[in-house]
C-alpha cells in the first residue's frame, strides 16, 4: 500500500475520532471515515490521482475532502486535524459555560478567529460580529453581561 494513502487514511480517521469526541455533525464524521476507507482501498498512490486531478472520482471524496488531500500532499498535514488536536487553555475552555456558547463554538472562536482573551471576546460581541458566527444561539446582551461579570470576579 502506498505510504501517502496509509498516512492520509490515518489522518482522516483521527479527524473523525476527534470530531466524534466533540459531538460534531455525524454526517461529517461519517464522511471522514468513509474517505479513509476509500483511500485505504486504493491500489494507486493518491498523489498520482491528485496529479491527474481525479480525486473527486474516488468514492466518498467530494470537493472539500479533495482539498484536504491536496493540502496533505503539499504540506504533510491537514490544518483541520492540527486545530482539532490542539487543546484549549483552561480559561478558554470555561467559555463554554457562557450563555449561548458550547465547546465547538469556543474552539472555533479560539482556533479560527484567534479570540484568546475575555477582552477579545467582549470586543467581538460588542461589535455584533458574533451573530455572524455559525453556532451562536444566545443573546448578545446576556453574553456581554456574563463576560463583564466574569472579568470582574476575583478569580481573574
Amino acid at each position: 500500500m502506498p505510504a501517502h494513502n496509509e498516512q492520509l487514511a490515518q489522518l482522516f480517521q483521527s479527524i473523525a475520532t476527534l470530531l466524534a469526541t466533540q459531538r460534531a455533525n455525524p454526517y461529517r464524521i461519517r464522511a471522514y471515515r468513509r474517505a479513509a476507507e476509500s483511500i485505504l482501498a486504493l491500489e494507486e498512490d493518491v498523489a498520482m490521482i491528485a496529479a491527474r486531478r481525479e480525486l473527486e472520482e474516488i468514492d466518498g471524496i467530494g470537493k472539500d475532502l479533495a482539498g484536504k488531500i491536496r493540502e496533505f500532499l503539499e504540506t504533510g498535514t491537514i490544518r483541520t486535524y492540527e486545530e482539532l488536536k490542539t487543546p484549549l487553555p483552561p480559561d478558554v475552555k470555561n467559555w463554554a459555560r457562557l450563555p449561548g456558547f458550547h465547546d465547538s463554538l469556543v474552539s472555533y472562536l479560539y482556533v479560527r478567529l484567534g479570540i484568546r482573551t475575555l477582552d477579545d471576546l467582549e470586543q467581538l460581541v460588542s461589535s455584533h460580529l458574533l451573530r455572524t458566527v455559525p453556532g451562536f444561539t444566545g443573546s448578545e446582551d446576556a453574553l456581554l453581561q456574563a463576560i463583564r461579570q466574569q472579568k470582574s470576579s476575583p478569580q481573574n
